[in-house]
């Protein structure tokens, strides 16, 4: 009961310094407060009370009055005041407001882009210091004997660095304009018309005529080219041994060369000793680009000599370090499809490790022949006429881009793939690195790239040709495509890596090769991503691969290569490269 009493007078005690404060001038003493609190009834009969008991029954009054009468007024004003009229001004003012909305978007894309031409304009900055410190070194070394040298090296250098200039400013310009009219956009509505605001002082783009990537003028009207007019009952037997398909086919469009300057029909080789070269390319195309009968298949070459399967001269071009690489294993097959075949020969000392430049009057001399049927093989190292035979277009005369290229049905399979995943603007990238580690290492210089060096090269393309995407074709594991994903950074912006996803039902854009059975077919696949990569707008390859090196033949026939087209880090050395066993 007393701890009760005391809890109540601190209570009290406390009301009391709150409502008399400011008249009470006199410390009060416990006992006066306890006082207070038990005798509240007696107030009325006290005389002579003193003045803060007064005001002690005054605060009391005060309180029981407010008590009685708040819960009255609340019930009073709940059936006479329209709540939902006296609170709807400050809900319509929360309400979500579509222009105010539109004007913070386009101010915070606004905020983004100035971002972009900050960086890009540090970059700008950065690189007119490099290149300047760059002349001041290179002027200060060197001696008098290379002078020549060094001043076409630094005009080329000059000219790619006033291009890079100009592909930056450009980029800011572009820049500038599309901050414009993200800030417009917002006022396109409405009573307010701002047409034509943001177009001021602004010069189209095209005016300029500068692609920092343009196209490469192939100059197709000034190939030198040779007819191909076989004689119907001659034929050559293409035999290609060495190496992937991609190798096989620059083995083929080489036999096709010799097929022309021998004057003999080209018999493809059948499935059963090489590839299934009908799922890949397309036989027909070959004879209606030269408008006659120039390439058949072993099948129809079966059918045409049933009587007489017979290869009347086998000719090796290479004698060493084997003949033709043919071993006893391929002569079997050969030997099950029919054929017979006298002995191997060759009719010069070759090397396949040190080819000889061979003419067209050197294949006439060695190989032109009375016998019906002849086989020549392997010729994927040779080197005849060379520059004459890789020419854009090749060597033969033909109404089309090119001779040997993918079949229809993966030519439009690979404009469906760009069409749902890439767009008109994308990078391809053949990223081999599989076996070849130890391939590159034995060569000077390797070109087997860490993965870090690797992603600043790549960056540097990207950054020129202002991709959104790089297609990647690769036999990486997904350890390095992973790490080589998160450093491609360019402008503050990781640039995507897209490969070919694995086959969804859902997804449309390879329906094509289900339906004709082409689905699960690695060299299909393989041509595919050739195919894919031979159609963008830069490409960057592996050096020392045959894979990219029919890319950018299909490029370079296409008319799609770009003066940004190079292999992968070219004309730098890895960072870092192992020891040998």
């Amino acid at each position: 009961m007393a701890r009760d009493a005391a809890s109540f007078s601190s209570d009290e005690e406390e009301d009391h310094r709150n409502l008399i404060h400011q008249n009470d001038t006199k410390p009060v003493s416990p006992s006066e407060h306890r006082a207070a609190a038990f005798d509240v009834e007696d107030f009325e009969t006290r005389n002579g009370g003193n003045r803060r008991s007064k005001l002690l029954k005054l605060a009391f009054s005060k309180r029981y009055l407010v008590a009685v009468f708040l819960p009255i007024f609340i019930v009073v004003l709940y059936f006479t005041a329209d709540l939902r009229s006296l609170f709807s001004y400050n809900l319509s003012s929360i309400k979500a407001d579509s222009s105010g909305d539109r004007m913070r978007e386009s101010e915070l894309r606004a905020l983004y882009l100035l971002k972009q031409q900050q960086v890009g304009l540090l970059t700008l900055w950065n690189q007119t210091f490099r290149d300047s410190g760059a002349d001041q070194k290179s002027s200060l070394s060197g001696s008098n004997s290379s002078e020549i040298n060094k001043g076409h090296q630094s005009m080329v250098s000059s000219s790619a660095s006033f291009d890079d200039f100009k592909s930056a400013v450009l980029k800011q310009i572009s820049w500038n304009k599309e901050i414009q009219d993200v800030l417009l956009l917002p006022h396109q509505s409405g009573s307010l018309s701002v047409e034509g605001a943001g177009d001021v002082g602004v010069a189209n783009f095209g005016e300029y005529g500068f692609d920092r990537c343009k196209k490469v003028d192939q100059r197709f009207l000034e190939r030198r080219t040779i007819e191909w007019n076989p004689k119907s009952n001659k034929f050559l037997l293409a035999i290609c041994l060495s190496g992937q398909m991609s190798n096989h086919l620059i083995c083929l469009e080489k036999h096709m060369f010799f097929a022309a300057v021998l004057n003999r029909v080209l018999v493809i080789p059948s499935s059963r000793v090489d590839y299934r070269y009908h799922r890949v390319l397309d036989v027909d195309h070959i004879n209606q680009c030269l408008g006659r009968k120039v390439v058949i298949s072993f099948e129809e070459f079966s059918q045409i000599r049933k009587n007489h399967l017979h290869i009347d001269r086998f000719i090796c071009y290479f004698s060493l370090p084997q003949h033709c690489y043919v071993d006893d294993e391929h002569v079997k097959k050969l030997k099950n499809l029919g054929l017979s075949m006298g002995k191997l020969e060759s009719p010069w000392v070759e090397d396949v490790k040190r080819p000889n430049k061979r003419t067209v009057q050197d294949i006439q001399a060695k190989f032109a022949s009375n016998d019906d049927v002849i086989a020549i093989g392997d010729v994927f190292f040779s080197d005849v006429e060379q520059e004459w035979v890789m020419q854009p277009g090749g060597p033969l005369t033909h109404n089309c881009k090119t001779l040997i290229e993918p079949s229809r049905l993966i030519m439009l399979t690979a404009e469906r793939f760009i069409q749902t995943f890439l767009g008109k603007d994308y990078i391809a990238l053949h990223f081999r690195r599989h076996g070849f580690l130890k391939f590159c290492n034995a060569k000077k210089p390797s070109c087997f790239y860490p993965i870090p060096q690797a992603a600043d090269c790549i960056s540097r393309v990207v950054g020129r040709a202002n991709a959104p995407v790089i297609y990647l074709s690769t036999d990486a594991a997904e350890s390095e495509t992973g790490l080589l994903q998160s450093l491609i950074v360019v402008n503050g912006r990781v640039v995507p890596l897209v490969k070919r996803p694995a086959s969804n039902s859902a997804e449309k854009w390879d329906a094509l090769l289900y339906r004709h059975g082409l689905q699960d077919d690695a060299q299909v696949e393989a041509m595919l991503d050739k195919t894919i990569c031979a159609m963008s707008s830069v490409f960057i390859g592996a050096s020392g691969s045959t894979f990219t090196e029919d890319i950018l033949r299909l490029r370079k026939d296409w008319g799609s290569a770009s003066v940004c087209d190079e292999y992968l880090c070219h004309g730098a050395d890895p960072n870092f490269i192992a020891g040998n066993e």
